[in-house]
């Protein structure tokens, strides 16, 4: 058999619909494979995420909101990575955020963020309208499963089954990809790799309290100056306090923007995150709310407010040995299963994709 007609007829389960996992089955669909995704979530994307709200306002009126609550935007250092946004860039699938005058296509420039205490910027890339967009795109036409939580994995004499918390199985795949946190697929992978277990478990994945927040006018001048210079220079990094970094959501190519709100994303740092970790969602949000007040040196009239706790959210790079980073995946030739993600690439958007293509090139290399 020759081997584009073996990859037409491999079935792949691909668990995960986040960066890697939506790159894995991009690569492995326009190589024949007939690919499978199942995720835990309600939607695609993965630390790539938008949460979108209902909310009512003083007058009693529902409105919409959204906040890009997970990665709030992505850096491009590697030569393979751009070239491979090039097409969403040139698409409009992905802009450059915070934008810098006069800079084009993938090019790093720094931009000027004199006007608000604290604050820095340098060129970054988001997806557009919203973060999930470049991994609905990389999955558009492709069978997907969401709110579907793999709880087991066998291999049996037809193929790998996939078994769901929620009930049911699926079965007869050839090849079974896992690209979720460490965490997460050390449970998976336990009972067929306990060596590999062992190793993503050894992954620290650090966490990431994250609130989400409406402001209408602010108390004073003085804080609305700010709030207004936060829209200019959307990027803030307190270097005190819980806030790690502050966004102002807004200020987001295609993002929607109502006429005397302003909408905020802040992330507590690595260790506040820590700290509070198994806090309520009360406790935390009360506490990251006057974190905000003082930074805009006010007291704010929230309209909406609510937070999200991420426990895997970044990766602890001085975990990561020189081994790990030049593999970039776990695979098993024998028994083709395989693992990936940023954990394994680095860290960040950037590396779940280049991790997602090292193991795709491994699993096609065996064909």
């Amino acid at each position: 058999m020759e081997k584009d007609q073996v990859q037409a007829g491999m079935r792949v389960a691909i668990v995960g619909a986040g960066m890697a996992g939506a790159s894995c089955a991009r690569m492995l669909s326009e190589a024949g494979c007939q690919v499978t995704v199942f995720d835990k979530s309600r939607g695609v994307g993965g630390r790539m995420t938008t949460r979108r709200v209902d909310w009512t306002d003083a007058a009693g009126v529902t409105r919409q909101a959204s906040f890009d609550h997970g990665a709030p935007c992505f850096e491009v250092s590697d030569p393979d990575f751009a070239a491979f946004l090039a097409v969403p860039h040139a698409q409009g699938q992905i802009a450059p955020w915070p934008p810098a005058s006069g800079a084009v296509g993938l090019a790093a420039a720094a931009v000027q963020a004199s006007d608000v205490p604290g604050s820095v910027a340098h060129r970054q890339w988001l997806a557009t309208p919203d973060m999930p967009a470049l991994c609905r795109s990389l999955l558009a036409g492709l069978t997907v499963h969401t709110r579907q939580t793999v709880q087991s994995l066998q291999r049996k004499a037809g193929g790998w089954c996939v078994t769901l918390a929620e009930g049911g199985s699926f079965s007869g795949f050839d090849a079974v990809l896992l690209a979720i946190p460490p965490q997460q697929a050390a449970a998976l992978l336990e009972p067929q790799q306990p060596d590999w277990a062992q190793q993503a478990a050894a992954l620290t994945m650090l966490p990431d309290w994250t609130l989400m927040a409406i402001s209408g006018a602010a108390g004073t001048s003085t804080a609305t100056a700010v709030a207004e210079a936060a829209r200019a220079v959307p990027v803030a990094l307190p270097d005190s306090g819980p806030l790690a970094m502050i966004v102002c959501n807004d200020s987001k190519p295609g993002r929607t923007s109502l006429a005397g709100l302003t909408h905020w994303v802040a992330h507590a740092s690595t260790a506040w995150s820590q700290a509070h970790l198994e806090e309520s969602a009360e406790q935390v949000q009360q506490q990251l709310l006057r974190a905000l007040d003082d930074w805009l040196g006010a007291s704010v009239r929230w309209q909406y407010a609510t937070v999200h706790r991420w426990r895997y959210a970044t990766l602890q790079t001085a975990c990561v040995t020189e081994a790990d980073a030049t593999a970039r995946h776990y695979w098993d030739r024998a028994t083709r299963l395989g693992v990936c993600g940023d954990a394994w690439g680095g860290g960040g958007v950037q590396g779940a994709w280049l991790s997602a293509r090292a193991l795709c090139t491994a699993l096609l290399a065996d064909q």
